[in-house]
């Protein structure tokens, strides 16, 4: 019994650490350096940009973060900006993420990358 709860107990913390490093983004999804001036106020990458309504903000372990626990950090973030250019829902990178290096900054750069979201990569074209 006790070795079948250790397996169990195993298993689960694996899996957990495997969503904590690689989450999955979608091709709309940019990096950027993120400053929450005062919630909802931000820099996003240098300028002014604005919180949505409804916004989320995960953390680098995928929770959410209350943007006013960031206030004032810098931060490298992937994004998804709504039709308007508010800023929707914000990732603050772990490591695996950031070793990631090449990824969009820019709606240009993304409909000129090809993006392959079975291993989460782009390729510049």
């Amino acid at each position: 019994m006790y070795r079948c709860v250790l397996a169990l107990t195993l298993a689960v913390s694996c899996l957990a650490a495997q969503a904590q490093t690689h989450r999955f983004f979608t091709p709309q999804t940019l990096r950027g350096e993120l400053v929450v001036t005062q919630h909802p106020d931000a820099l996003l990458n240098g300028k002014p940009a604005r919180f949505a309504p409804g916004s989320r903000v995960k953390g680098e372990n995928n929770l959410l973060v209350q943007p006013a626990g960031i206030t004032g950090q810098k931060l490298v973030v992937h994004y998804t900006v709504e039709n308007s250019g508010l800023i929707m829902d914000v990732w603050v990178l772990n490591a695996a993420e950031l070793a990631n290096k090449t990824w969009p900054t820019t709606r240009a750069e993304a409909a000129t990358w090809q993006f392959n979201g079975g291993n989460q990569t782009w390729i510049k074209q």
